[in-house]
């Protein structure tokens, strides 16, 4: 089959580790010019490294996706690297998780929630519009969540802005016209990715689970507590409970791994004993 990968030229933003790292580090490894962006300086220089002593190509520019001067330096470092912009993955994100009753404690994060996941894709988008209609192709990603799917308890503001990520893609898709291919991509609770350490409340979480609440709990704590060693923790099996994250990212590069004329629009990645209700 044909490699529609190699050569690309792919710019991840949240990029010095996680998730963003790991997509990063995949796309590489298949021949992909990777540009990474991050507020992290340190984390980017490791993951460049990681890329380079593993054969790949990859460069970093230290970046606020709120700061949209910043996302548009992001890009013109890819274009003047590699001469075009192909990909632009809108990884960067936080998950506050907490009721309304926590705003005391809560409401600077979800101040910084909508500023990194609404204003951070929407300054992704602008970036890359211009260079990407200019050359006539090109593909934005946008990392979006099932919280995005549905309104529930704990998650009033992440929802929103994953929600908010949707309208994005979707507006963009309508506009660009099949110039600039769209793909929102959409996991269900992933631990390792490291988004659960911004949660303000754990209990929050029970909005997304209704009533599996106590189950999921105590399969979760057995699990991560290393207890179990049955179905729950084998991806051949569909009592799967908690996504490697890896599969999330092998979504990403699918969906780069496509023709020009082919676009995958929506993808919701999720372990198929997860549990969640969304």
């Amino acid at each position: 089959m044909t490699d529609h990968i190699r050569g690309k030229t792919i710019v991840v933003t949240g990029a010095a580790g996680g998730f963003g790292r790991l997509v990063a580090q995949k796309a590489a490894a298949r021949g992909a010019n990777l540009v990474c962006g991050d507020v992290n300086e340190e984390g980017l220089a490791e993951t460049v490294k990681l890329i380079a002593d593993a054969g790949g190509t990859a460069s970093a520019k230290t970046t606020d996706v709120t700061d949209l001067a910043a996302m548009k330096a992001l890009v013109s470092h890819a274009v003047d690297t590699h001469g075009e912009i192909d990909v632009m993955i809108n990884n960067a994100g936080v998950m506050p998780l907490a009721f309304f009753a926590d705003h005391e404690a809560a409401a600077g994060a979800w101040g910084k929630c909508i500023d990194i996941n609404i204003k951070g894709v929407m300054n992704g988008i602008i970036a890359a519009y211009d260079p990407m209609m200019a050359q006539g192709r090109g593909h934005v990603i946008n990392i979006s969540s099932i919280y995005g799917n549905f309104p529930v308890l704990g998650a009033a503001v992440y929802g929103a802005s994953k929600s908010a990520v949707n309208f994005l893609s979707e507006s963009l898709r309508v506009e660009a016209a099949g110039k600039i291919k769209v793909t929102i991509v959409k996991p269900t609770g992933v631990p390792a990715t490291g988004l659960s350490g911004g949660v303000v409340n754990p209990e929050a979480v029970a909005g997304i689970l209704g009533q599996n609440t106590v189950t999921y709990t105590e399969s979760m704590m057995a699990i991560l507590g290393g207890q179990v060693q049955d179905d729950r923790v084998n991806p051949d099996s569909t009592a799967y409970a908690v996504l490697n994250p890896g599969y999330i990212a092998d979504a990403v590069i699918t969906a780069i791994d496509t023709p020009w004329g082919v676009s995958l629009g929506d993808i919701t990645v999720r372990a198929a004993g997860d549990g969640y209700i969304l």
